[in-house]
């Protein structure tokens, strides 16, 4: 972005944008759509006065370095860590040195330009905040080819092969109606990904069960179950051998059933949340108990698995059931008051667009759920791939985490428009009694089973804040953990890596600040202190069954079955 872009006019059109949202009714508490207009503000007169001094400070220096003639050149005004402009290149061209030094200069000032928008509500800031981000990440230098020097330089130094080989990168991603992110040739699902070795034992229209095989001799009596979100695929949690949790888990000695969910076709299209609950969670552990002759399981739930998991538990609870001994939730919601960034994308006009196209089913496209988690981090899923396989012309290394992350899955359409209703936009599990599931009202206080609870700290989709909440809902003893990194690298974290570290703190805490304040950092992984929390739970050592299923689950197909490699 130049400097003859004005990040005050960009910043009306977004406000402006912002209080046509609030006048009709977008954000349901704002009280007044109606607001003076932004260039009244003292605050933002004085942002624009320093504004437009530093970019006077900027051409100076630009001027200078223009007639040093040769010499060295200044060091540039403004320093920066930011790895887009972290080449030399950059700072070897005065121009293009200039360009990314103004740009930082427009991203920051839009940014203290948002945090005195004049809006009377905090959602409608940050959705200002986000989408006024998202801006200026796609206007960044680096982001086109004639004020790239990185690119310029690839091209001559190539004699013009980066530029094909671009050209050929995008046309085969637009052929394949997606950016590549990793070497797509490099991975197949059940020849090196999703390789621990056991058998599909049961399968309806939502799902399949998987039991994996005993790498022990002897095992714990508590069998384990583990529900993936149906957002994505669940290899998440079985990569490679050596990241595999699944692996990691039956090698601690557990006997593990996991749910893989149907990457569903139009047939599935009415399913619902209840589908899920009662087809899904409730008929896998049912399963599970009777192939291991046991009353309660162990079960662990990741990101939305955890939040259908807990919902199930809260539907047996009411029944007067209670079959699980033990609750892990992995970055998993309970209370939705703060979604993070994925919350601009939903509002209530967004979620009865989606209750109207959905009313007689359908299929919501996992394409674009993946483009909309990847717009939360488009730098990192987005522009680093748009510059370096279409502007330089490159290839990106394989990569397991980001093969799994470009392989997506549909879901039912009633499944997605009632959990943004309810979950996202009205927050209504939190609440005891105040939402239906299988005809029950559920009421996540009278699941009284210890639990573990793991948050990760940079996660932007189930901010670590948030995942802490579920300690005051929950009614049973609580362990909470907070690991390093994101959402997804943060729970793939090998016990062999020695990577991150993570942060824990066994005594009460009444908000995750105090928490935080009084919490300790281990080293490596957090796998070790979870599998220490579930052999206290996992009852006495048993042998190994051999056998994998049972008479009334006999095994169908090995591991890892037909609906995990559906494409969507």
């Amino acid at each position: 972005m130049s400097v003859t872009t004005d990040p005050i006019a960009l910043f009306q059109q977004l406000l402006n944008v912002v209080q046509a949202q609030q006048a009709h009714g977008a954000w349901r508490n704002s009280a007044n759509p109606t607001l003076p207009a932004p260039m009244l503000s003292p605050e933002i007169a004085a942002l624009q006065r320093d504004w437009l001094a530093e970019h006077g400070r900027l051409w100076d220096g630009l001027v200078q370095q223009s007639a040093s003639k040769g010499d060295k050149a200044p060091d540039p005004p403004i320093k920066t860590p930011d790895r887009r402009f972290a080449h030399p290149a950059w700072g070897e061209s005065p121009v293009h040195g200039y360009l990314a030094q103004a740009y930082l200069v427009n991203s920051r000032y839009l940014s203290k330009l948002v945090d005195v928008a004049p809006v009377d509500d905090e959602k409608a800031r940050q959705k200002l905040r986000f989408f006024a981000g998202q801006y200026m990440d796609a206007c960044a230098p680096s982001n086109f080819a004639a004020t790239n020097p990185e690119v310029i330089r690839a091209a001559v130094d190539s004699g013009g092969e980066s530029i094909r080989q671009g050209i050929q990168n995008l046309l085969s991603d637009l052929d394949m109606g997606r950016i590549s992110m990793t070497d797509n040739q490099a991975f197949e699902v059940g020849r090196n990904l999703a390789v621990t070795p056991g058998a599909v034992v049961f399968e309806n229209a939502v799902m399949q069960l998987l039991q994996y095989s005993p790498l022990t001799d002897k095992v714990a009596q508590t069998p384990l179950l583990i529900v993936p979100p149906c957002i994505n695929k669940y290899y998440i949690l079985d990569l490679q051998p050596a990241n595999s949790f699944v692996r990691y888990a039956v090698e601690q000695g557990n006997t593990v059933f996991l749910i893989s969910w149907r990457n569903v076709r139009p047939e599935q299209g009415q399913l619902g949340w209840d589908d899920y609950i009662a087809e899904g969670v409730l008929k896998a552990i049912d399963a599970v108990r009777e192939i291991c002759k046991v009353k309660q399981i162990n079960a662990l739930g990741f990101c939305v698995g955890g939040t259908l998991l807990a919902s199930a538990l809260a539907v047996a609870r009411g029944r007067r059931q209670n079959p699980a001994k033990s609750l892990t939730l992995l970055t998993t919601f309970l209370d939705f008051s703060d979604p993070g960034d994925l919350g601009c994308y939903i509002d209530e006009a967004t979620v009865a667009a989606r209750e109207a196209a959905f009313a007689k089913g359908g299929i919501y496209n996992g394409r674009e759920l993946a483009s909309v988690f990847s717009s939360l981090r488009a730098n990192d899923l987005i522009w680093q791939y748009v510059v370096g396989n279409y502007l330089k012309g490159g290839k990106p290394p394989a990569f397991d985490l980001l093969f799994w992350n470009t392989d997506p899955t549909n879901l039912p359409g009633p499944f997605l428009a009632w959990y943004l209703r309810n979950m996202y936009l009205e927050n209504n599990l939190r609440i005891p009694g105040k939402v239906a599931m299988c005809g029950v009202k559920v009421d996540l206080g009278k699941l009284d089973m210890p639990a573990f609870l793991l948050a990760t700290r940079e996660d932007h989709i189930v901010p670590w804040r948030s995942a802490y909440v579920s300690r005051e809902l929950l009614g049973g003893e609580t362990t909470f953990v907070l690991g390093g990194s994101g959402h997804v690298a943060g729970v793939v974290n090998p016990a062999t890596s020695g990577k991150r570290g993570y942060l824990v703190n066994q005594a009460p805490a009444k908000d995750a600040e105090s928490w935080l304040a009084a919490a300790v950092e281990e080293k490596g992984s957090w796998w070790p202190c979870w599998s220490a929390w579930l052999k206290e739970r996992g009852g006495r050592r048993i042998a190994a069954r051999v056998r994998l299923g049972s008479d009334q689950y006999s095994p169908i197909e090995p591991a890892p079955g037909r609906y995990v490699k559906e494409p969507a």
